[in-house]
């Protein structure tokens, strides 16, 4: 028996010049930020600060800096299939062979939506959320660190099939039979399960975490008609989370039962049913759909109303239709396979049961619209990603409400439309959304300012870069151009809608870019020591009421809040009782979690589980369980998991953090 399992030499694919030059860039990366981090002498600093670290705010830094990793590899794979697409016409079969480009596919959408997207709402709310409602941490911060690296060891094992093996070659949902052993009898889709599972184990746990963190742990006085929107939405989101993912999960296992035990869940043979497995993908992928797009709703709430100088117009409405959307996100899955034979009184249910959840998010539309109304609008960066997101995204419904007619679907539901129909939602709504937040936040995680000019640049790049690379889609599809196409004739006159779509992309880069830009050009020019969160109504809730940034036990006092606005009550009382400016309570010593490195090691031999499953090599696979369940153990008889910040320790930190905002 092989010791290495399946694993070998032709493991690596040299004779693929694609992959083989992407995976050089990836390993040249990691080498020189090792040798960079080596030369600097950071290991240590690294290790104490971040890797073992439990503080919610660090960990979603973390997060987002991932996420934005993830969106250039998922950006370039972007650019090969526009690029491919573009060029591969009539006797020219282009530069990606099928195979490479079925993976290439696939990648992009797994990478966008798994670990883009996910990890960088996730990031967004573990910065912002315990602020917003007043509590020094979440509910579990270990938990919080696990759930973190878990996510980390599926955006390696994505990373590494580059280099070492293949990626599925199925489409970012993996539908059997083509999923299958029989079909599919490489690694890739093993990478795919591993790296998916994995992932999807750590953003349950975060879900269970932020939803007892909103539920148990808002500050005195804060009830749930009391908390922020964006906190509303992030439960929504999350109680989502907790209910969709375990069927993911579920179903991953299924999968994975039928590939390594010829169960046949999801085979024609013995039983088995390939369709369960659709039905069961998509009743997680469209409540997925709304985890992404919740919480962006509840940002561009927060930024509507700052900038236009406005109380959110309609707040109770708004939570309302957030609730409605929530338990629509369960009814309205089937409408992704219209076309697979489930008659036409179910097709009616859920073609209706599609266009009723466009209500409630049309109410949502319209609360923006009047919070803007009659305001004195600052067009700020975010706001100008808000305004965007207000135009793309009401396209990208429209469209939907079409496809959510099933006479109509059956045309165009594996044509390039629906594809422009899906990125107008996810990039106009979820994109839009966490880029306006993070720009927003960003004072609220490092205490200055993104640029503004070329923070508007960016956003002028993605939405005229957005519009030439995805309209060509919708007439293309109209067309008959389907998804997943790789060459085509000359006949067929689609050549120069995708040289469009080409050059739209290219512009889209250019705004990823300019983003870069923006983060590097802002730390070298930022003013020391001084928090330039601008606007006086960005004091509007309750996250502001702290230093900025805050520090890592975020409040010396737990605040007691008495309305949805705390922080302008508060200015107020404080015009009329001035004298009670410099009343403060007497500092308290702090009960806080300690940093700790077990959710790292577990996350660790979590991905050498992970990796022997892939390659068959079963001993590491049994001793990297047998470590992981070791790792649980010993954290659940470690006592030592707390401390506490003296006092004296507090109000040295406050001082310090005082005399910096004097300056």
């Amino acid at each position: 028996m092989n010791i290495l399992g399946k694993l070998d030499w032709n493991a690596i694919p040299v004779n693929e010049l694609p992959a083989m030059l992407a995976g050089g860039v990836m390993v040249g990366g990691f080498i020189a930020l090792v040798l960079l981090i080596t030369f600097l002498k950071k290991w240590t600093w690294l290790w104490t600060e971040w890797i073992t670290t439990v503080d919610h705010k660090k960990i979603g830094v973390m997060y987002i800096i991932v996420a934005i990793v993830m969106l250039l590899r998922g950006f370039g794979d972007a650019l090969l299939m526009r690029t491919q697409q573009a060029i591969s016409v009539g006797a020219n079969q282009g530069f990606l062979p099928p195979h490479h480009y079925d993976q290439i596919f696939t990648a992009h959408g797994v990478i966008m939506i798994f670990f883009m997207a996910m990890p960088f709402v996730v990031g967004l709310m573990n910065i912002v959320v315990p602020l917003q409602i007043g509590a020094r941490d979440v509910a579990f911060p270990f938990l919080n660190s696990l759930s973190f690296w878990l996510f980390v060891v599926g955006v390696v094992l994505v990373m590494l099939c580059l280099v070492v093996g293949e990626f599925g070659q199925t489409g970012w949902l993996a539908y059997p039979p083509l999923s299958e052993k029989q079909y599919s009898p490489g690694v890739g889709v093993d990478y795919y399960i591993w790296a998916l599972q994995i992932s999807g184990i750590g953003t349950l746990l975060s879900g269970i975490n932020f939803f007892v963190t909103i539920l148990k742990m808002r500050c005195p006085g804060m009830t749930l008609f009391k908390m922020p929107v964006f906190v509303w939405t992030a439960l929504c989101a999350n109680i989502l989370i907790i209910i969709a993912f375990p069927v993911l999960t579920v179903t991953l296992g299924m999968l994975a039962l039928d590939r390594y035990l010829d169960f046949h869940f999801f085979t024609n043979d013995f039983g088995g049913n390939p369709m369960m497995y659709i039905n069961m993908i998509w009743i997680w992928g469209h409540p997925e759909v709304y985890i992404l797009v919740l919480p962006a709703f509840g940002i561009f709430s927060e930024i509507f109303s700052t900038y236009s100088h406005k109380r959110l117009f309609g707040y109770t409405t708004m939570v309302w239709a957030t609730f409605a959307i929530t338990i629509l996100a369960f009814v309205v899955w089937l409408h992704h396979f219209f076309t697979m034979g489930a008659g036409a009184n179910v097709n009616a249910f859920f073609g209706i049961a599609t266009m009723i959840i466009s209500i409630p998010t049309g109410v949502k539309m319209f609360n923006w619209l009047f919070t803007m109304y009659r305001g004195k609008i600052v067009f700020s960066a975010p706001m100008h990603w808000s305004i965007g997101f207000l135009i793309t995204f009401a396209i990208g419904g429209m469209t939907g409400v079409l496809l959510a007619v099933p006479g109509a679907d059956f045309l165009l539901h594996n044509s390039l439309f629906l594809i422009a129909h899906f990125h107008n939602v996810i990039i106009g709504g979820v994109f839009f959304g966490y880029t306006a937040g993070m720009v927003y936040w960003f004072p609220k995680a490092f205490g200055f300012k993104l640029n503004e000019k070329i923070g508007i640049a960016a956003f002028w790049c993605w939405i005229v870069g957005f519009y030439i690379a995805f309209m060509p889609l919708y007439v293309l599809g109209f067309m008959g151009a389907t998804r997943r196409l790789s060459h085509y004739d000359y006949s067929t006159g689609w050549h120069p809608y995708f040289v469009v779509a080409l050059v739209g992309a290219v512009i889209i880069f250019i705004g990823i870019n300019l983003q870069l830009l923006q983060v590097v050009w802002s730390i070298f020019t930022r003013k020391k020591n001084l928090d330039l969160t601008g606007d006086p109504w960005n004091g509007r809730t309750l996250e502001w009421d702290t230093a900025s940034p805050p520090p890592f036990y975020n409040f010396a006092h737990v605040p007691h809040v008495n309305s949805l606005e705390p922080h302008w009550d508060n200015k107020q009382y404080l015009l009329k009782y001035p004298e009670k400016k410099n009343e403060h309570r007497p500092y308290e010593d702090i009960h806080m979690p300690r940093y700790t490195g077990v959710g790292f090691v577990i996350a660790l031999f979590a991905f050498t589980f992970s990796f022997g499953m892939i390659w068959d090599i079963w001993w590491l696979a049994i001793a990297s369980a047998v470590v992981m369940f070791g790792g649980v153990v010993y954290r659940s008889f470690d006592y030592d998991i707390d401390y506490y910040v003296t006092k004296e320790e507090v109000e040295k930190i406050e001082t310090e953090i005082s005399n910096r905002n004097l300056a």
